[in-house]
């Protein structure tokens, strides 16, 4: 992926921080009126770009430890989780400002700060919603609902590229990205059947339509996936490979 690419990816996300900082700094909401400008402004956009930070990070945490949450409990239980961090760093301002809060005033803290946290993690998830919903149907094949509802909502109506096992979890490989779920790797490919894919080794399956090379390494060999992933072939599964002409 270029850094043009990646810019493209970051510029939405840049734009809601700048927007949601903004907004807040013109609101100078909690006593923060008495910031000049444009100190609000660094205040309050910081303050969300750290909730941003912090977020995905919590959603990260959230798919490795509890993958397959229902949006309505994992977005707020992703706001508390914000929550925590931020408030610490709100605090810490205070503090070096020459402003400290007694330990009783920390959960009233933790309480506005989680208000606004909340806001923002609806205002994330209805973006999420509009842009599955803009993505439309896909034109490949229908992916089971057993395997896209275990789906972050921004990876569902994504291409599928792969699917690797990773202990008792199961690693989808999108076009939108990665994300862990609690599932078999058989259930999984079940699911995926309406797709061209083959099962390449005993814990990866890889879709035709993601295949972007094939190489030899050592005695095995290798498919080199949309987006730079590298899926392993096992020596069982290189006559079949060859003889549909991945190979």
């Amino acid at each position: 992926m270029t850094w043009i690419e990646r810019a493209k990816q970051l510029l939405p996300g840049a734009g809601f921080i700048v927007g949601v900082g903004t907004f807040l700094a013109f609101l100078a909401p909690y006593e923060t009126d008495g910031m000049r400008w444009p100190w609000v402004w660094f205040y309050w956009t910081g303050l969300i770009a750290w909730g941003g930070l912090c977020g995905n990070i919590g959603a990260a945490l959230l798919e490795r430890h509890a993958p397959g949450l229902p949006d309505w409990i994992s977005y707020p239980v992703l706001s508390l989780l914000i929550s925590i961090p931020v408030s610490a760093a709100v605090l810490t301002l205070q503090a070096l400002f020459g402003d400290p809060s007694p330990m009783w005033v920390w959960p009233v803290v933790f309480f506005f700060v989680w208000v606004i946290s909340a806001a923002v993690t609806f205002l994330t998830w209805l973006m999420d919603r509009q842009t599955a919903a803009a993505a439309g149907p896909s034109a490949e094949p229908i992916i089971a609902r057993t395997l896209t509802d275990k789906l972050p909502v921004r990876l569902r109506t994504a291409d599928l590229h792969a699917l690797q096992s990773e202990d008792h979890y199961l690693r989808v490989h999108t076009s939108a990205g990665d994300a862990l779920i609690l599932m078999r790797l058989s259930d999984a490919i079940a699911a995926a059947s309406a797709l061209e894919g083959e099962q390449t080794h005993r814990s990866w399956w890889v879709a035709r339509s993601a295949i972007t090379d094939a190489r030899r390494d050592g005695s095995q060999a290798v498919l080199t996936l949309k987006g730079g992933i590298e899926a392993p072939v096992s020596r069982a599964n290189v006559p079949k490979l060859r003889e549909k002409g991945w190979l």
